[in-house]
């Protein structure tokens, strides 16, 4: 069981994709106070009636207002004040005359289009009044979230954490990518590509890590790091032969915490769940195309629940099948396919064995077939797990 962090608070920077776990209640109005949409001139409206360019209004400009100006100013009337976008409109000015319809003057200006009262200026509380309610909980907090949280001045939000997770890779014929190979032995890539499922998915990785069939290294790692982690996933050493060193840390029999299954789908039959000192467990098999098939089935759905995000399920869409496929009685089997959303139809890419991680790397969906059947003809309405 997959438990929730309790919410936190953090900087601005930090919340991005983060679910909020408060309402967030405005402390003061947008715009803060009334000002200026246009560069141009704050007139009294009455001041500028019957202006037009070939009759011009001719008035004083009494002062200059910039953008950060601080200080309240009043217009006199038969005066203007020379205004910049989104600086304070002075008490008096009903209107703001736009800097094109006048010549631009600094100690006086022609004005050359009659004000409307009202126009150009920007109402303080007019986008949002003091204590509305601008975001609530349970949001998903993005770009334009961050822009008014800044904009209302505040500084952190209190959130949902990330799920922290860590991963190790087993097995002893496993090296980092850039050594080289001896006989027998393969690059190592699960942990890589589950720590990318994991940051995918919305939470962080506590640490990376590959060990060995050897239950000590593999225990000395859980000591390392478990503690900090919020779920344990590990890939490989769960089958049934020899030197299976996941089922020989915690018994082989269930009996220190993890139980071992066989789960009914193709890819991915061995599997075990079960806590190592408080911190769930999920143990996925070794092949690559099963361990991360296995993610998308019961890792990310909840992870993404436990850290209250939307969509925790991939999209399953309809689509038709363009040609006859096979699956195995029994097993409900999950094979890459590529869908063309466009047309509604779905092909099979790739053959259905787990080790097959070339096709999986350029599908964009998994072809779900149920248990219950065996073939599926070309033509038929299938489900398809949107992996984009």
């Amino acid at each position: 069981m997959i438990r929730a962090r309790p919410a936190v608070t953090v900087p601005l920077a930090d919340a991005l994709g983060l679910v909020l776990a408060d309402d967030v209640i405005a402390p003061l109005s947008l715009p803060v106070f009334d000002n200026s949409a246009m560069d141009g001139y704050a007139v009294r409206a009455e001041d500028t009636m019957r202006a037009t360019p070939d009759q011009p209004v001719v008035l004083p400009v009494a002062e200059d207002i910039p953008a950060g100006r601080t200080d309240e100013l009043t217009l006199k009337p038969g005066t203007a004040h020379r205004i910049m976008t989104g600086a304070p409109v002075p008490s008096g000015a009903t209107g703001i005359v736009p800097v094109e319809a006048t010549d631009g003057g600094v100690d006086a200006v022609e004005i050359r289009q009659e004000a409307t009262a009202g126009k150009h200026i920007r109402r303080a509380g007019e986008d949002v009044a003091a204590g509305t309610t601008v975001l609530h909980a349970g949001q998903v907090v993005t770009p334009a979230a961050l822009g008014l949280v800044a904009a209302l001045g505040l500084a952190e939000l209190k959130i949902v954490p990330r799920q922290r997770v860590l991963v190790i890779s087993t097995g002893s014929e496993l090296v980092a990518p850039g050594n080289p190979l001896k006989p027998g032995q393969i690059y190592e890539s699960n942990a890589i590509m589950l720590a990318g499922a994991v940051r995918d998915a919305g939470a962080t990785v506590v640490a990376t890590e590959t060990a060995g069939d050897d239950v000590e290294q593999f225990v000395a790692i859980l000591d390392r790091y478990a503690a900090d982690a919020d779920l344990i996933v590990t890939s490989g050493g769960v089958s049934a032969g020899a030197y299976e060193v996941v089922k020989d840390a915690f018994g082989r029999d269930g009996d220190k915490g993890v139980e071992f299954v066989k789960v009914a789908m193709q890819p991915g039959m061995p599997q075990g769940t079960g806590e190592v000192a408080g911190t769930p467990i999920i143990t996925l098999p070794g092949n690559p195309v099963s361990a991360l098939v296995s993610f998308e089935v019961f890792i990310r759905p909840a992870l993404r629940t436990a850290m209250g995000l939307p969509d925790p399920y991939r999209e399953h869409r309809a689509a038709v099948l363009t040609e006859t496929v096979t699956s195995p009685r029994g097993k409900r089997q999950f094979r890459r396919a590529v869908l063309d959303k466009a047309s509604g139809q779905v092909t099979s890419y790739g053959p259905p064995a787990s080790h097959h991680l070339r096709w999986l790397a350029s599908a964009n969906g998994l072809l779900d077939i149920p248990e219950d059947v065996v073939e599926v003809p070309a033509g038929t309405q299938v489900q398809v797990w949107d992996l984009t």
